[in-house]
């Protein structure tokens, strides 16, 4: 038998890429330490069916992990988790201090948890902190709603039916991001959200709490307290753009409830700081409904009889969110 060496190495050529397509495609198993993280993907026409995977994104802040539980039949739906103001470089704070990947391991929706972003509010700064000594100038906005959508296209998820959802600084990010992006979500969520950024004493609460959560400066967010930026990203102000748009809005009294069960001395000033918290969050939420009840734009309120500003308490407001989030993405 005649021996061809360039039809032999063809056939081996082709069978390592083919070995090495699949591997792109590997989801990392939950809780597996030590997995590989997947950093690019072929282009799909479905999502994959159900699993967890993480991957890394390029954007022009770096590459960005995310996690991501994929839709548990393939489907096109994504549900945005943003984090608090103390987001961690490892780990979104929903794949962790909830049970979401449970709540939703059985609906046809993926969870998208980007990672990092402390005291950012998921926006586009001006540039970087220069307090803390910030490299890169924070550009959430963009990643959330170009680069990200961009990359999740590439797996078989639409630009086009995507909800977002966040706590406290994540909520007020979540309506500001499905505000001025109707194409890309339809269903928006705040949790314990400060939704009436303008209020008198707000500019300087944020300030506060935003040197105390990493040291960042917020005149390098959006400028100083008279830059237009501030009203732009003020829910209370840019509520009309909300017409038509799917929400759920929720806060809690600050009174202790289940969640809150301190023992030691730290958890008793920590509990105290939580209730001041959720009680400045009642205040704006409220505002904020009148707000939109002035312009006759509907939207679901969930004002518990207590809970202050803590993650049981968001956990279980995610479960009673889930049949408007799954009715407006069609993602039953």
């Amino acid at each position: 038998m005649r021996f061809d060496r360039p039809r032999l190495m063809q056939r081996l050529k082709r069978r390592l890429l083919g070995v090495s397509a699949v591997a792109l495609v590997l989801p990392v198993a939950a809780g597996v330490v030590g997995a590989s993280v997947a950093s690019a993907a072929p282009v799909a026409h479905r999502a994959p069916a159900g699993g967890y995977e993480e991957v890394f994104v390029p954007s022009t802040m770096g590459p960005i992990k995310v996690q991501i539980q994929w839709a548990a039949r393939g489907g096109d739906a994504a549900l945005y988790l943003l984090d608090g103001l103390r987001a961690r470089d490892d780990a979104n704070a929903w794949s962790f201090e909830t049970n979401a990947f449970d709540q939703y391991r059985n609906d046809n929706v993926s969870l998208v948890m980007p990672v990092g972003g402390q005291s950012s509010f998921y926006t586009d700064w001006y540039a970087p902190s220069n307090f803390n000594g910030q490299e890169i100038t924070y550009k959430w906005e963009t990643f959330l709603t170009e680069e990200l959508p961009a990359y999740l296209e590439t797996r078989g998820v639409s630009r086009h039916n995507n909800g977002v959802l966040g706590l406290s600084m994540g909520g007020s990010a979540a309506l500001t991001l499905a505000a001025y992006h109707r194409d890309q979500f339809k269903f928006a969520g705040s949790f314990s959200g400060y939704l009436h950024i303008s209020a008198p004493g707000m500019r300087e609460a944020i300030r506060i709490a935003m040197l105390d959560a990493g040291r960042y400066n917020v005149d390098s967010m959006w400028g100083p307290p008279w830059s237009p930026e501030w009203l732009r990203n003020d829910p209370f102000v840019f509520a009309p753009k909300l017409e038509g748009l799917s929400m759920y809005i929720s806060a809690a009294s600050g009174l202790p409830g289940k969640y809150d069960n301190p023992q030691k001395p730290v958890e008793y000033y920590n509990a105290a700081n939580a209730m001041g918290l959720e009680a400045l969050s009642l205040i704006n939420t409220r505002v904020f409904q009148l707000k939109l009840n002035s312009l006759n734009i509907p939207a679901t309120y969930s004002f518990p009889a207590n809970g202050t500003h803590a993650w049981g308490y968001w956990s279980d407001e995610l479960w009673k969110a889930r049949p408007q989030i799954l009715d407006a993405l069609g993602a039953w």
